[in-house]
């Protein structure tokens, strides 16, 4: 049994699975464990799920990652939580799960979201108070809809939490969460750290329905008897505030100070970067949260269908490479890129895809615009076709880093650090680099998504670093993309026409959509 060391567990409540892992004070991976669950759409836009899924995950995956990482339970001296954003989980006076939980990416909220920007004063006073606009998927539009729709439940409500807190509250019997959680609720003023009490009281929102918000590595609870029982975590073992997926994914990345750009191509696509100082979210297209690091704040914008482009591509526009992939049992992403690495030149032979497939949120944010691809001809191959979707996920990640480098002229980047799963192709980490010009790199423990970075904050919190800064000073660079003048010449001037087609299509994509 391994004895020398100190560990940390961390733990990530996703959308699709939970994932607990364990790591050392050199920021190793020692084991890692994984469990799915459904995701329950009742009605078109309504997105749920049950939290006791994410409750028997949890303890099934910590069961199983100390039992595989062969480590003394004794030595584990903390605990890091992670959890998909925005979600709202709604408990009785006896401590019960009202009704399924909310997720990120219900929509049902927008005329709820449209009267909380009105009750503020317009969008101008809103952002003042919370620093950020009030989208559909926020907790803040779903604890309204809930006021209105089923008001039954609401009045049996004493508390509401976003699901990492959930879980949480069942591991140590206490009701908290962290900044960067609360952030993404939009009822919390960013810019002071702490709930708006005068967003709340014009909503007509008791503050008591919301949990003390912690700083990250702030010890938040102690698990408990019955977790122990259950997983074989020791009793008092710490629990740290943790932090909410998009911006603890890019702490396990090294996103803390400024200067590194954070870019994540998963389902979506996130482009961010640690602020060393408050910045004022004027426009309201991004979103300015509490960083894990108590100094500092996170700036990111979102890509809605990053990977998801690529995904649909393969799924509708790729069965023959589908079937190759399973008789060579290959992954069929792999096949993809070779063909595009011997078929197609960087630019995609002058094809321009805008990956607006399901509207987009930065830098329009506009649930009207449809995806296309521009500059088709008879010569155009399959190859060029799949080159000219990664490329165009890329020009949209790169005209949201102009966003925020335009909030701030001074906001200097030297490297970009890759996670999600783009990242593990090689031909997308090149594309990046070339249309960026900045060297791409992936680092140790990314693959780990959410549940590394909580890790490491949650090290920080029980004294094995002295701050999250000092945290990811464990993380190394384990790839290396250099960018390629030539390639980057040819989508400088690529660039310019992808940056025209939004403006253009716009009255097209109105009436499409039945404007």
């Amino acid at each position: 049994m391994l004895n020398a060391k100190e560990y940390i567990l961390g733990i990530d409540i996703g959308t699709s699975a939970t994932k607990s892992i364990i790591i050392d004070s050199e920021g190793k991976v020692i084991s890692s464990a994984s469990m799915e669950y459904p995701l329950y759409t009742p009605h078109p836009d309504w997105s749920e799920q049950e939290p006791s899924d994410w409750w028997n995950a949890t303890v099934k995956t910590v069961k199983e990652a100390i039992k595989k990482s062969n480590v003394d339970a004794g030595l584990i001296k903390g605990v890091g939580l992670s959890g998909q954003m925005h979600g709202l989980v709604a408990l009785d006076k006896n401590k019960n799960v009202i009704r399924p939980a909310f997720l990120w990416n219900d929509q049902r909220t927008l005329k709820q979201c449209q009267e909380i920007i009105a009750i503020a004063g317009g969008l101008d006073s809103l952002l003042k108070l919370t620093n950020n606009n009030m989208l559909p998927g926020y907790t803040g539009g779903k604890i309204l809809w809930l006021k209105e729709n089923e008001p039954e439940n609401y009045g049996k409500a004493v508390i509401f939490l976003n699901p990492k807190d959930y879980i949480r509250f069942k591991m140590t019997g206490e009701f908290a969460t962290e900044v960067s959680d609360a952030s993404g609720t939009g009822l919390f003023n960013v810019k002071e750290r702490k709930w708006s009490n005068i967003l709340l009281e014009k909503l007509g929102i008791d503050m008591n329905l919301l949990p003390p918000a912690y700083e990250s590595p702030e010890i938040s609870g102690y698990t408990t008897g019955e977790f122990y029982a259950e997983t074989g975590l020791p009793e008092h073992t710490p629990v740290a505030g943790g932090g909410g997926d998009s911006v603890v994914q890019t702490t396990g990345s090294g996103l803390i100070k400024e200067g590194i750009l954070g870019i994540t191509i998963g389902t979506s696509g996130i482009t961010a970067m640690g602020l060393n100082s408050f910045k004022f979210n004027a426009s309201g297209n991004l979103q300015v949260f509490c960083n894990n690091s108590p100094s500092k704040w996170h700036i990111m914008g979102v890509t809605l269908a990053a990977g998801g482009s690529l995904q649909w591509y393969k799924n509708n526009l790729c069965k023959y490479e589908i079937n190759a992939a399973r008789e060579k049992n290959v992954d069929v992403y792999k096949i993809l890129d070779d063909a595009v690495m011997s078929n197609s030149p960087a630019g995609s032979n002058n094809l321009v895809f805008a990956p607006y497939l399901i509207g987009e949120r930065c830098p329009y944010p506009d649930p009207n615009a449809k995806g296309v691809f521009v500059g088709a001809t008879l010569r155009h191959t399959h190859s060029d076709f799949t080159r000219a979707v990664m490329e165009g996920v890329s020009f949209s990640l790169k005209q949201v880093y102009e966003v925020i480098t335009n909030m701030d002229k001074n906001l200097a980047v030297q490297e970009i650090r890759i996670s999600g799963g783009g990242s593990n192709s090689s031909l997308w980490k090149q594309i990046t680099a070339d249309i960026f010009q900045l060297p791409v790199r992936t680092v140790s423990g990314s693959k780990e998504g959410g549940a590394f970075g909580a890790a490491l904050v949650a090290g920080a919190g029980c004294g094995i670093w002295k701050n999250v800064e000092e945290a990811i000073e464990v993380i190394s660079v384990e790839t290396e993309t250099l960018p390629d003048s030539k390639n980057s010449k040819v989508y400088n001037e690529l660039y310019d026409i992808y940056k025209l087609l939004y403006p253009t299509l716009k009255p097209i994509f109105d009436k499409l959509s039945g404007g």
